[in-house]
């Protein structure tokens, strides 16, 4: 049965789960709120999870080509010099490995083939409400302009999303005290693993990312995304130091870093991101799902954001492919994909103090404990599970 469908939100998850769903025969028309659709942020590692979705529509070999090979991810505590975040992904796969992206790379690999199946994108819309009609379901702006009726609505339009008040159990999203400045350069070259996610830490206070993206665009030079937290309160006090302060500050940590800091010439090169916690308890409603962060949004620490997102499309995808049926598909997709995304939600919320809070316990206890404990057999595989996506069981059919 065809459906028609809308779509809030041009993000990975809007923009796979459109592809699916036109792919299946249905009806889709995406709204998104910016006047040209466009990627937020910088760059994420795609994991074996997210891959596997990107494999099932025919893009993997688009989105290597463009990614960086990721093989392990390395932190060290300074300036002790202890180890304190080391996998490997190899623990759990000999060719298991994840793809380091700019958020641009996907987006544009994502939205061409979605264009490409003949789906329409409406731009400048910024869905505030919806009402119920019998089975039809409309969406409204703040201006009053009403788009529909529709089938179904689903909600891809991030933490932020307006249309969450309409699940039976709306959770407020929890702001995270610590977020990111984040920015992206030229690969250096050299001082570097072209195949790991590089950090440093002071305390749990301070964290310093290095992250080999590939190519930004087809004929771009190939990038590395360059990430420093910060106290979302603290940026205007940053933006007052200046930029030389800063850079001292981060040479002083990590001085291998100057070959990335001489790029940066002014402060806009770096971009603010803020981070929520919340898990809706149901991520649907009358004619509404919810994927992605305006279902579960969390702390990037284990950098599953992206990946949770793919995975929700598919699983919705396919549980309507299914069924044929709105109400049962919802109920189907969320049977689904709960206790993953349960288990990657409370596993964010207990790791992430570990790496950026103020507690200088969490940071003295992690220092002398994470690096013995996760030489352990199966501590490696739990850890491995985690950064892969892999632990508590996505769906196996996918995940190959």
């Amino acid at each position: 049965m065809e459906l028609k469908i809308a779509i809030t939100g041009c993000g990975p998850a809007g923009l796979a789960c459109a592809l699916m769903l036109a792919n299946d025969g249905h009806d889709i028309v995406i709204y998104e709120r910016f006047d040209t659709p466009r990627p937020v942020g910088s760059g994420l590692i795609l994991q074996p999870t997210g891959l596997s979705v990107l494999q099932d529509l025919g893009l993997s070999d688009a989105i290597h080509s463009r990614g960086s090979r990721i093989d392990r991810i390395h932190g060290i505590s300074t300036p002790t010099g202890k180890t304190v975040l080391n996998v490997n992904y190899r623990v759990l796969g000999e060719n298991l490995h994840g793809v380091a992206v700019h958020r641009a790379a996907l987006f544009e690999v994502l939205y061409k083939e979605v264009i490409s199946a003949g789906v329409e994108i409406v731009t400048g819309v910024e869905v505030e409400n919806a009402t119920i009609n019998g089975t039809q379901i409309q969406m409204l702006t703040a201006e009053g302009t009403v788009f529909g009726p529709f089938d179904l609505v689903i909600d891809a339009s991030g933490a932020s999303s307006k249309l969450r008040k309409h699940s039976p159990y709306p959770t407020p999203v929890r702001e995270l005290t610590y977020g990111a400045l984040w920015g992206s350069f030229d690969w250096p070259g050299s001082g570097f693993d072209q195949n790991t996610l590089e950090q440093r830490y002071v305390g749990a206070h301070t964290m310093i990312g290095v992250l080999p993206i590939g190519q930004h665009s087809e004929i771009s030079n190939d990038q590395v995304a360059f990430f420093w937290s910060i106290k979302a309160e603290n940026y205007g006090r940053w933006l007052e130091n200046g930029l030389d302060k800063w850079k001292e500050h981060v040479l002083s940590i990590w001085p291998e870093t100057a070959v990335i800091l001489d790029q940066i010439e002014n402060m806009s090169q770096m971009q603010l991101a803020s981070y929520g916690h919340s898990t809706m308890r149901q991520p649907y409603g009358e004619g509404i799902v919810f994927l992605g962060d305006a279902a579960h949004s969390t702390s990037p620490q284990l950098g599953q954001g992206a990946n949770l997102a793919l995975l929700d499309s598919w699983c919705f995808a396919r549980a309507l492919r299914e069924s044929g049926n709105v109400r049962a598909s919802a109920s189907r997709y969320a049977a689904m994909r709960r206790w993953h995304v349960r288990a990657f939600q409370l596993s964010s919320l207990a790791l992430t103090p570990f790496y950026q809070s103020d507690s200088r316990a969490f940071a003295a206890l992690r220092d002398l404990l994470f690096d013995p404990v996760s030489k352990l057999p199966v501590v490696r595989r739990i850890v491995a599970g985690l950064v892969t996506g892999l632990l508590a069981g996505p769906p196996k059919d996918i995940v190959r």
